[in-house]
């Protein structure tokens, strides 16, 4: 035996291979390779079959789940637990009464929301103790870091309702510590003693958690309205997402983003609002760094998920729906309503990037699409010459 056929048959053994039948090696044309001995294939397939059976699902109904009510309003949420797919980002959709008080609560995970009605001043202390009181409007978005104490509560006669994004997909009654909840649960002797007050007082504490306590109306230009105490820019939990300019503007449609760069305190996640024309799409495109979790405020979309399974998924969604796209997935949205689609979002990531596939086409060597897609190079003349996030039929 030669050095050669020593080396592959040693190699082989290491690697577990058998031979074939009779102990000749496989044909020199099946295109194995063993140390330096290589060979092209003998026969092959022009494209590898698609996977069959179907893809996972990656959309569902927010607003048709059930509501968690207390006396002051309601929440809803949807998790990785009725959406298994949204293993990063959890929504929730939530209704303050007029007079309503979201009470003061914390989570082990970021908050991220957007005001679609309504008004209402959070009330917000950070790690270091510092606290901010900040009114907020339709087209506001708010972020409150893990950890940071926070409670809402509705201004004027109109209620107010928000959509709500978590970095966690077990987000709901996972890692989300309420103040009626927990003192609800201390021996009031203990308490006191703690707190230095009389134990009578908190004789008269709930007996368990209030969640969302309905209290007296606060006039939208009343003495607690004007009570506001906002931080700096650079520090706020509040930002004007629906107010700022928008990055993308084209094809009658439009894109509006709020990362970490405009919205400092916003480190984990980035707020995104989409304006949609009739018959206009959000053209093929993926996002490399952050899951997606949007929700459909007006409009009619279709989505279509090139998944990590690598089955394609499309599903029609309405107001009160919301996708989930996990990262770097391909995807596209279409408008395929006869309004403006409105579409509120978030990014599980303080940076935004989006990056798509025209503009692979357009800057990719014409001779390497050739190649790639088995056309000669006058066929890839008619292919993008630059990016493009939205397009609209003529």
């Amino acid at each position: 035996m030669d050095q050669t056929s020593r080396r592959v048959f040693l190699g082989t053994l290491a690697a577990g291979g058998s031979f074939a039948v009779g102990g000749a090696f496989a044909a020199p044309d099946d295109g194995h390779a063993a140390g330096a001995d290589v060979a092209p294939a003998g026969t092959f397939l022009r494209t590898i079959p698609r996977k069959a059976g179907e893809a996972p699902a990656f959309t569902i109904s927010l607003d048709a789940g059930p509501i968690k009510a207390t006396s002051g309003g309601w929440a809803r949420d949807v998790t990785t637990r009725q959406l298994p797919i949204a293993t990063g980002i959890a929504g929730a959709h939530l209704f303050l009464n007029p007079g309503g008080v979201r009470e003061m609560h914390w989570h082990t995970s970021a908050e991220w929301g957007y005001i679609v009605a309504g008004h209402c001043q959070a009330t917000v202390i950070d790690a270091a103790g510092e606290m901010e009181v900040v009114n907020f409007a339709p087209g506001d978005t708010w972020y409150f870091p893990g950890g940071h104490a926070h409670a809402i509560q509705t201004l004027g006669t109109d209620p107010c309702h928000a959509i709500l994004a978590f970095d966690d997909g077990l987000y709901g009654e996972h890692g989300t510590f309420g103040l009626s909840d927990w003192m609800s649960r201390f021996d009031p002797a203990i308490l006191g003693h703690a707190l230095g007050v009389p134990e009578a007082t908190l004789a008269a504490l709930p007996p368990g958690e209030t969640y969302i306590m309905q209290g007296p109306v606060l006039p939208l230009d009343g003495p607690a309205a004007r009570a506001g105490r906002p931080l700096a820019p650079s520090r706020s939990h509040r930002y004007g997402l629906a107010g700022s300019e928008a990055i993308v503007d084209a094809a009658g449609s439009t894109m509006r983003v709020a990362p970490a760069t405009a919205f400092p305190v916003s480190s984990g996640m980035t707020g995104l609002l989409v304006r949609l024309a009739p018959g206009a799409i959000h053209t093929p495109h993926w996002h490399p760094g952050a899951n997606e979790w949007h929700y459909v405020l007006r409009g009619r979309t279709r989505v279509t998920l090139f998944g990590p399974d690598k089955r394609l998924a499309v599903a029609e969604l309405g107001p009160g729906d919301c996708a989930c796209i996990p990262r770097a997935c391909g995807h596209s949205v279409e408008n395929t309503g006869t309004e403006t689609a409105e579409i509120v979002g978030v990014h599980d990531s303080g940076v935004y990037s989006e990056t798509s596939l025209a503009l692979w086409l357009a800057q990719a060597p014409r001779h390497l699409l050739a190649a790639n897609l088995g056309l000669d190079e006058q066929g890839t003349a008619g292919f993008p010459t630059a990016s493009r996030v939205f397009s609209r039929p003529a």
